[in-house]
């Protein structure tokens, strides 16, 4: 009886220490790479409503890219998570990104026929993006919204640029 109470004993104190960890899966180790990258242009016809970034880009990368949804007022910035669609009175304009591992582009997707360019020109005008660039391999299994900047920042250890 004595040999089985010990084997137990043990048993019970390798189960308790394997489940134990101080892992704190709310937050990304400091080592973990995260980029982040400002881009300030406007779309015009000469750029064909592109603006092209240059950026390293690892293979292991999520590429993350946010619109300042105020660019032109003096308020506090509010990111919008790229594609977006705005809703303007005589049309809409789609902002969307492609990207390799040398450039991010950024585009503005609208029909001249249904805008106005009275209408379009503080959609189009000084507007400012946000590239941010985050490991895969950490975000795969994180509960996160990365429509939140504010989140995503977070999550990442990025410091925020006011």
């Amino acid at each position: 009886m004595k040999k089985y109470f010990t084997f137990m004993l043990l048993a019970i104190f390798g189960i308790v220490a394997l489940s134990c960890n101080n892992r704190d899966n709310d937050v990304v180790p400091p080592d973990t790479y995260s980029k982040m990258l400002d881009v300030k242009s406007s779309f015009t016809s000469a750029n064909s409503y592109t603006i092209t970034q240059g950026i390293t880009i690892n293979s292991t990368d999520v590429v993350l890219v946010y619109r300042n949804y105020n660019s032109n007022s003096t308020g506090s910035p509010v990111w919008q998570l790229l594609p977006a669609t705005e809703y303007l009175t005589t049309g809409r304009i789609d902002y969307s990104f492609l990207f390799d591992t040398n450039n991010v582009e950024i585009y503005a997707d609208f029909d001249p026929a249904t805008t106005t360019p009275s209408e379009m020109a503080s959609y189009v005008n000084n507007q400012t993006f946000r590239v941010v660039l985050v490991p895969a391999s950490q975000g795969k299994n994180a509960n996160l919204d990365y429509k939140d900047y504010n989140s995503v920042i977070k999550y990442y250890n990025i410091p925020d640029r006011k």
